[in-house]
C-alpha cells in the first residue's frame, strides 16, 4: 500500500471512529458532518474523499460500530450449552456499566428509535446488521451456515430483550429502578429456551352464554 493510500485509510478510520461514537451517544441527529470531522481532527473537505453525504457516513459508521460490538460482546464460539451461551451474553450486555458508557455501547440499542424513523437505506442497513448479530449469537461461522429455526427464534427474543431492556433502563430517571430493570432482564434470559407450558384444557360449554 502506498503512503497516500495508507494516509487515506487512516483518515477513514478516524472518521468512522468519531462518527460511531457520536451515533452511540447522540443518535443520528448528533452525527453532523462538521462535528464528526472536528472530532476526527480533519478538515470538512476531507469528508468528501470518502463519502457522498451524511447518510452514507451514518450507514458506514453503523456497520463499523456493530462489527466492533460483535467482536467485543460475542467473541469466538466456545463449547457451552445454548442456555449457558445466552446467559453469559446477557450478563455481559445487561449491566450498569454498559448502560452508562454510551460511547462504546451497542449501536443496535443506541439507534433503535432512530432507525424506526429513518429512511429505507439506513433501516435496511440496521436490519442487515441486526441479522449479523443474531447469527453471531447463534455462533454461525458464516452467512451460509444453517441455523435451527427454534434457536434463531430464541436469539431474536434474546436480542429484543437486550435492546429493549437497555433502552428502558437508560430512559428512566431513577438509578435504582434502572438497575432493577437490568437485573430483571438478566433473570428473564433463563426462560427463553424453556419449554412452553401446556395450554389449559378447553372449558365445557355452558347453557348461559354470559357465564
Amino acid at each position: 500500500m502506498s503512503a497516500r493510500a495508507e494516509l487515506k485509510s487512516a483518515s477513514l478510520q478516524r472518521i468512522l471512529n468519531a462518527s460511531a461514537a457520536r451515533l452511540r451517544q447522540e443518535g443520528l441527529s448528533g452525527a453532523a458532518v462538521a462535528a464528526v470531522m472536528l472530532d476526527a481532527g480533519l478538515t470538512h473537505g476531507a469528508f468528501y474523499c470518502h463519502f457522498a453525504n451524511k447518510e452514507e457516513l451514518a450507514i458506514a459508521a453503523l456497520r463499523h460500530a456493530l462489527k466492533d460490538n460483535r467482536r467485543r460482546w460475542v467473541g469466538n464460539a466456545r463449547r457451552e450449552s445454548w442456555l449457558d451461551r445466552l446467559t453469559r451474553l446477557g450478563r455481559r450486555y445487561l449491566t450498569p456499566a454498559h448502560r452508562d458508557e454510551l460511547a462504546d455501547s451497542c449501536a443496535l440499542a443506541a439507534l433503535a428509535s432512530d432507525a424506526a424513523r429513518s429512511g429505507p437505506a439506513f433501516k435496511a442497513a440496521y436490519q442487515e446488521e441486526a441479522l449479523k448479530s443474531l447469527r453471531a449469537i447463534c455462533a454461525a461461522a458464516d452467512d451460509d451456515a444453517t441455523i435451527e429455526p427454534a434457536r434463531f427464534d430464541d436469539a431474536i427474543a434474546f436480542l429484543a430483550l437486550c435492546i429493549g431492556g437497555m433502552s428502558l433502563a437508560r430512559a428512566v430517571d431513577d438509578k435504582a429502578f434502572s438497575d432493577r430493570i437490568l437485573a430483571a432482564c438478566r433473570q428473564a434470559v433463563g426462560s427463553l429456551t424453556a419449554p412452553l407450558p401446556p395450554e389449559p384444557p378447553t372449558a365445557e360449554p355452558t347453557d348461559d352464554p354470559n357465564f
